[in-house]
């Protein structure tokens, strides 16, 4: 009588072994991507949204009475209105999963991070729901932008103060 091969659990193998089983099973079931072709999609969809932006201060320059700097912040503005409302509706998922890094420029990106787990979590209640979730995604950005502008304003006080100047 043969004797029966026994199934080994993928928990008995050796740690290498276990890696490269777990390796190919990723490599195998993810998705294949054309890199080339995804970087131009990223390249195009990117400079369209920039684009876009310029034109929306080119117009909001017509508008009398507004400096410059209150025009980048009325476009700023509009912007994050837009990819929020395109998040709440759906579109903005569908079209980042489309465009890739491309949607992921940083003023409508961050607006998609910013929306997308508020509405998620909104089930959950306001204050531990929507408030709770919606920094997840932007909060370490946030906070790893203030951390890194106190170290450089510090490390440029120190050089002033050493006497260093530009």
């Amino acid at each position: 009588m043969a004797a029966k091969k026994k199934n080994k659990n993928i928990d008995d193998l050796p740690i290498e072994e276990r890696n490269e089983k777990y390796a190919q099973y990723v490599s195998n079931i993810s998705p294949r991507t054309k890199p080339w072709w995804s970087l131009l999609i990223a390249f195009t969809v990117g400079g369209i949204i920039c684009m876009i932006g310029q034109g929306l201060y080119m117009l909001f320059a017509l508008i009398p009475g507004y400096d410059p700097n209150s025009i980048g912040s009325l476009v700023a503005s509009t912007l994050i209105l837009v990819a929020a409302i395109a998040t709440g509706f759906g579109i903005y998922d569908k079209f980042g999963t489309w465009a890739g890094a491309g949607a992921l420029v940083p003023i409508t990106g961050f607006s998609n991070g910013v929306t997308a787990p508020a509405i998620e979590h909104r089930k959950e209640g306001i204050v531990f729901g929507t408030c709770a979730n919606m920094f997840k995604i932007a909060g370490p950005v946030i906070v790893f932008g203030l951390a890194l502008s106190m170290l450089v304003g510090l490390i440029y006080w120190i050089l002033l103060l050493s006497g260093v100047t530009w």
